[in-house]
C-alpha cells in the first residue's frame, strides 16, 4: 500500500515478524485506508440483512404471483389454460434478476460514473420510441416489443437512469442547489423526465418525479424553496386534475371521482378497488391461506398492482405486515448504507434507491386500501412483470455493492497491531480509487 497512507507492510513486517499473518489487511474483503484526522474506508462484505430482505420478498412474489394468478391462467385461452404460466416467467425473471443483482454486487458503482449521460439519453430515446411504436395494453401505451420476453417497458429504466443523474449532478455542481437558478435546472431535469414518461401513464410519472424531487430534496440546502417549489407544483397537478374531472371528463379525473365514492360506478371504475378492499376486509388476522384466495377470481389482474390486497387475504394481518415490515428493514438498512457511503455520488444513488422502493411500497399499499385514488403502480418485488423485476433487482444490486465501501471514524481496534507500532503518513492526499489495493 503507498506509504502516504501510513501503513508501509514491509515495516510492518520488519517491526512485527510474530504478528498472526490473518490480523493483516491482506484479505481483499477486509480493508481501511486512513490517513491521520480522517475517516476510514472499509472495503467488506455486502449488507447481508439487506440480501436477505431482497430474496425473502422476491421469493414471496413468486408464491404469491402464482396463488394470485392460476386460477385466471386456468381458465384463459389468450394463456393456453396453463396455471403455471405465470409461475414460469416471474420465475425466470426472478432466476435473471438474481444474476443481475449478484453481479452488480460485486461490480464498482464506479463503473456507472462515466455512463451516466449515456445511460439517461438512451432512457430518453427509450421514452420517445414507446411513442411511435409503444404497444397499448390495459389501455396505456407503456411498452415497447422486445425479443424473448415479449415486451419492455422503458418507463422502469428511466427511474436508474434518473438517479444516477441526479447524484451525479449534485456530486459534481454541490453548490448548484445553493441558488434558485440552479434549483429549476435540477427541477427541469425531473420534469422533462417525468413528461416523457407520463405519455405512458400518470402513475409511472409519479414515481419518476416524486423520485427526482425526493432526492433534490435531500441534497438542497435551502428547505423552505424547496417547499415553496415543491408546494406549487403539488397545486398544478392538483389544478389539473380538478379541472380535468369538472371540464374536461377525463379519465384521470374519473378515477378521484371514483375514489371518492367507489359504489358510484361498482361495475365500472370502481370493480376493482371495491373487490380489492372486499379481499383485504376478509384476510383476519391469519388470512385464508396461500392459494385460498376467493376475490382472485374477480380482481382484474390481481397478479399485478393490486396483489397486495390477495396477500392481505391470504396471509391475513399478520402476514400482510410482516411484509410491509420486511420493506421498512429495506428503507432502513438503505438508508443506513446512505449514510455511511464513501462519497456523494453513492450517497445519492443509495438515497434515489432507497426513495423508489419505498414511494412505490406506500403509493401501492394506499391505491390497495383505497386511501389514494387508484393507479398503476407495481409492488416491487413482488407484483408480476419483468422488467420492473429485474430493474428492482439490478438497483438492490448496486445498493449492496455501495454497501461494501462504508466510511467509520478510526478507531484504535480498527487499525492492524502492526500498523500501530510506529505509524507514518506522507503528505499529501491521495486520489487513487481504493480498489486500486
Amino acid at each position: 500500500m503507498d506509504d502516504r497512507y501510513g501503513y508501509d507492510p514491509q515495516r510492518a513486517r520488519d517491526t512485527d515478524d510474530n504478528s498472526n499473518p490473518r490480523e493483516r489487511y491482506s484479505s481483499r474483503e477486509n480493508r481501511r485506508v486512513s490517513a491521520p484526522g480522517k475517516t476510514n474506508i472499509h472495503i467488506g462484505s455486502v449488507d447481508i440483512t439487506l440480501y436477505l430482505v431482497v430474496v425473502i420478498l422476491v421469493l414471496i412474489g413468486v408464491v404469491m404471483v402464482f396463488s394470485a394468478s392460476y386460477i385466471m391462467a386456468a381458465n384463459r385461452v389468450a394463456f393456453n389454460n396453463d396455471a403455471f404460466y405465470f409461475l414460469r416467467r416471474n420465475g425466470i425473471f426472478a432466476i435473471l434478476g438474481f444474476v443481475i443483482m449478484n453481479l452488480l454486487a460485486n461490480v464498482s458503482y464506479e463503473y456507472i460514473r462515466p455512463f451516466v449521460f449515456l445511460i439517461f439519453f438512451i432512457a430518453i430515446g427509450l421514452l420517445i420510441a414507446v411513442m411511435f411504436i409503444g404497444v397499448m395494453s390495459g389501455g396505456a401505451v407503456r411498452w415497447l416489443p422486445f425479443p424473448v420476453i415479449g415486451r419492455f417497458q422503458p418507463s422502469e429504466v428511466a427511474k436508474a437512469a434518473l438517479i444516477f443523474m441526479i447524484a451525479y449532478l449534485v456530486e459534481q455542481y454541490p453548490n448548484a442547489l445553493r441558488t434558485w437558478k440552479g434549483l429549476f435546472i435540477y427541477a427541469g431535469i425531473v420534469a422533462a423526465m417525468a413528461g416523457l414518461v407520463l405519455y405512458g401513464g400518470f402513475s409511472s410519472a409519479l414515481i419518476v418525479a416524486t423520485i427526482g424531487f425526493g432526492m433534490i430534496f435531500i441534497a438542497s440546502p435551502h428547505f423552505w424553496r424547496f417547499i415553496l417549489a415543491g408546494g406549487g407544483l403539488f397545486a398544478a397537478v392538483a389544478g389539473f386534475l380538478w379541472w380535468d374531472n369538472v371540464f374536461g371528463g377525463g379519465f384521470r379525473g374519473a378515477r378521484v371521482s371514483v375514489w371518492r365514492e367507489p359504489f358510484s360506478d361498482p361495475t365500472g371504475m370502481g370493480f376493482q378497488i371495491i373487490q380489492s378492499l372486499f379481499a383485504v376486509a376478509s384476510g383476519g388476522w391469519f388470512g385464508e391461506g396461500i392459494g385460498q384466495s376467493r376475490q382472485a377470481s374477480f380482481i382484474p389482474e390481481p397478479h399485478n398492482d393490486i396483489i397486495f390486497a390477495i396477500i392481505v387475504e391470504e396471509l391475513g394481518f399478520i402476514g400482510a405486515g410482516m411484509v410491509l415490515l420486511l420493506f421498512g428493514i429495506f428503507i432502513w438498512r438503505g438508508i443506513i448504507i446512505a449514510l455511511r457511503a464513501r462519497d456523494t455520488f453513492s450517497s445519492m444513488i443509495a438515497i434515489g434507491i432507497v426513495f423508489a422502493v419505498a414511494f412505490q411500497t406506500v403509493i401501492n399499499v394506499a391505491v390497495v386500501t383505497n386511501t389514494i385514488p387508484n393507479t398503476g403502480v407495481t409492488l416491487p418485488f413482488i407484483s408480476y412483470g419483468g422488467t420492473s423485476l429485474i430493474v428492482s433487482m439490478a438497483l438492490a444490486g448496486i445498493l449492496l455493492n455501495i454497501s461494501r465501501y462504508t466510511k467509520d471514524r478510526p478507531t484504535e481496534a480498527a487499525v492492524p497491531r502492526s500498523a500501530r507500532s510506529k505509524p507514518r503518513f506522507g503528505r499529501g492526499r491521495s486520489n487513487r480509487p481504493v480498489d486500486s489495493y
